[in-house]
């Protein structure tokens, strides 16, 4: 594949308007060719009309066609997968093994969602049928099911340039669900975006779909972001990223004359509680967990665990040397972009001159781009006094909180802000209800006698939680559920069987499970 360096607006691309973007090597810094032009106002407002106008037709695509158009990418990023994955290592400094997995975890949620779609019952069909005689008054026939929302943005991200950016789980789940979709191509990975974008292009067109099915735009800064958000055409918007920019977006979104949903995910330390008796069984074994749960990625996993809560004790004490010497002996590694490297640098800068915190362990300094892994300590008092502390250091960064008691620990739980993770680290034989049962009010996956890094894409998996975790913590943006964000319900009253939607017909032609008149059932007539 050739890259042009032009935003994709339907079947068309954008031109050169004199504003220029540059992707850079990661690890060298030099620019990479070619030369990427940012989007005009003409071209945004062009790929959001355009997705207007191919809603209706993809809202009344069958599930088999969805899933046909979903499979077809899924086909193309394999086909391409060394392409896709030589760019993306230069672009991001991400391990050629780490680009591999991460397209095959892309191609796997397309698939997850073609199967869904295919099987329809994902619609959730409520059929209530008529009684006329009913006293005293007649209850008329209704059915409802879930409908597309329309033209959905999605932002790349900078941590996943596969996964959840340009045919990432926003675009897939958004795709399912029959929404057009429109791109922000994330600054740190364009070619990586050109090229995955090219595929998607060609799946619209070998598909039969509309133009404006799918769009992707470039741009630098948030104009043409912020842009997209409040174009009259957009009806949602998913977004993986900084707590700023994600609470600007639902700003934005708020103040339209027609505000719009943002599925943002923003902030998350995952906290991890670890009682004495993990501490005393296993605590070699979670050393090493920790240390490479810690350091994943350079840390630039949104479930890195960044607070470890622990009981004080000689048996503890022990246990934080061993992980600090660990995490010491890490050798310096390149993060995804410069800035993000600068914004780590003074966060640890920060933490270390913070009240109350200690430095436990840190590793040796690198080249200029390249992070060192970072181990702080505080006592539960003065974290639960100095809400600053919660704040995520986006890194190989984690706080150790030490605590007198239970008590403390469940006080320290108290206070903690929406999360997309807690994770326990117990013994069978530990009483853990009273953590579940705070932990569990503040985040969407409790892990227990595990690390919080690593996300299983499934039917039953949620990757979100309560705000700043996510924008809605009722929603997930990793799974099946994802497909809810982009729907919303629609009930069809005294309507005649042949105008309705094929999936509330009385035949059941689907063979799909429905509620009928309080009953599950899969019947064929009703």
């Amino acid at each position: 594949m050739e890259l042009h360096g032009l935003s994709l607006i339907g079947f068309g691309t954008g031109a050169a308007h004199g504003i220029e973007l540059h992707a850079l090597h990661a690890t060298t810094g030099e620019k990479l060719a070619p030369t990427f032009q940012a989007a005009s106002a003409t071209e945004v407002d062009r790929a959001a009309r355009l997705a207007a106008t191919a809603a209706p037709v993809l809202a009344r695509l069958s599930g088999a066609a969805r899933a046909k158009f979903l499979r077809a990418i899924a086909t193309k990023l394999e086909f391409n997968i060394a392409e896709l994955t030589a760019r993306g290592t230069w672009e991001t400094a991400l391990p050629l093994g780490r680009c591999q997995s991460e397209v095959g975890r892309t191609v796997g949620q397309l698939r997850l969602f073609a199967e869904m779609v295919e099987r329809g019952e994902w619609v959730n069909a409520r059929i209530e049928t008529a009684q006329p005689d009913r006293k005293p008054l007649p209850k008329p026939d209704h059915r409802s099911m879930m409908r597309p929302l329309g033209p959905v943005v999605v932002f790349g991200a900078s941590n996943f340039p596969y996964a959840f950016s340009v045919a990432g789980g926003d675009t897939a789940s958004a795709f399912a669900a029959g929404c057009p979709v429109i791109v922000k191509a994330h600054s740190g990975h364009l070619g990586t975006a050109e090229l995955v974008g090219q595929l998607v292009v060609e799946a619209v067109r070998e598909c039969g779909l509309p133009e404006g099915t799918f769009s992707l735009v470039f741009g630098a800064g948030s104009e043409i972001g912020q842009a997209l958000v409040r174009h009259p055409a957009v009806q949602a918007v998913g977004f993986t990223g900084s707590r700023k920019a994600g609470c600007t977006l639902m700003s934005v979104a708020a103040a339209r004359p027609q505000p719009i949903p943002v599925y943002a995910e923003m902030s998350s330390v995952n906290p991890v509680f670890i009682l004495p008796g993990a501490i005393k069984a296993r605590s070699a074994e979670m050393v090493d967990g920790f240390q490479a749960s810690i350091t994943l990625g350079v840390g630039q996993f949104c479930t890195n665990p960044g607070l470890l809560i622990v009981q004080a004790g000689a048996a503890t004490d022990a246990f934080i040397a061993a992980l600090g010497a660990k995490l010491a002996a890490t050798p310096p590694a390149t993060m995804l972009t410069k800035g993000i490297c600068a914004a780590y640098q003074h966060g640890v800068s920060e933490r270390a001159k913070s009240a109350g915190v200690r430095v436990i362990a840190q590793g040796p300094s690198g080249n200029a781009g390249t992070a060192s892994a970072a181990l702080f300590g505080t006592e539960a008092a003065n974290f639960v006094q100095c809400p600053g502390l919660a704040e995520e250091i986006f890194g190989p960064s984690t706080l150790v909180i030490y605590c007198r008691d239970r008590a403390e620990m469940l006080a320290v739980a108290a206070v903690s802000e929406g999360q997309l993770t807690a994770t326990i680290q117990a013994m069978s034989y530990e009483d853990i209800d009273d953590l579940v049962q705070v932990v569990g009010g503040r985040v969407g996956r409790i892990v227990f006698n595990g690390y919080p890094t690593g996300v299983e894409v499934s039917h039953a998996m949620v990757h979100g939680g309560p705000f700043p975790a996510t924008s809605d913590g009722r929603s997930s943006s990793v799974g099946t559920r994802a497909v809810e964000r982009f729907v919303r319900p629609v009930c069809y009253q005294s309507f005649p069987d042949a105008a309705l939607p094929v999936e509330l017909r009385n035949a059941n032609p689907l063979g799909i499970i429905r509620l009928v008149n309080g009953q599950w059932t899969r019947a064929v007539s009703v």
